[in-house]
């Protein structure tokens, strides 16, 4: 695994999107007015929608399956925010590596349009769900990251309320050392 491309060390909120696909709704960018950092987990759509959510924070985005016009962008990054190592990919069968062993403490992905957080071998998955068009009965939905110290809290956001996909939230309460 290569070392970290980015590292950010006073991040309180972390935002994590994926699947626009070309829609960045008024919602969205109200829900991220309190972020410090923004990761994009693919299929963006336009470089003007990266371009909009550079507005609000640093962005940290691949390239998803959709991204034909944005080429220049990676399809795996590698982010230590706050000293937790953080590993984006937009279709998560495509993991060719071993996070635990590789030292990652949270796979982040997307293309399944469906939100869901996960503990596997003491690695956090999460998938954020899609801010893009709605796609069949899911929701509109993002993720955020708070941090306190050194411990870190995943929380599903439902941006479309009207349909509940049972927010979950997992915290991760391991000192790291």
């Amino acid at each position: 695994m290569k070392a970290p491309t980015f590292a950010f060390d006073a991040v309180k909120c972390l935002a994590i999107v994926s699947d626009s696909h070309g829609l960045l709704r008024d919602s969205v960018m109200a829900a991220l007015q309190d972020v410090d950092l923004v990761i994009h987990a693919g299929d963006l759509g336009s470089r003007g929608l990266l371009e909009r959510l550079e507005t609000v924070a640093p962005v940290i985005a691949i390239r998803g399956n959709v991204d034909e016009e944005l080429i220049d962008l990676p399809l795996t990054e590698t982010v230590s925010v706050n000293d937790h190592l953080i590993y984006v990919l937009h279709d998560l069968g495509q993991l060719d590596l071993d996070p635990a062993i590789a030292g990652i403490e949270m796979i982040v992905y997307g293309h399944s349009h469906q939100p869901r957080i996960d503990r596997r071998r003491d690695v956090l998955y999460v998938n954020p769900g899609s801010i893009g068009p709605r796609r069949f009965r899911l929701p509109i939905s993002m993720a955020k990251v708070t941090f306190d110290r050194r411990e870190l809290e995943v929380r599903l956001i439902d941006l479309n309320p009207d349909i509940e996909f049972g927010a979950k939230t997992i915290e991760n309460k391991e000192q790291q050392g």
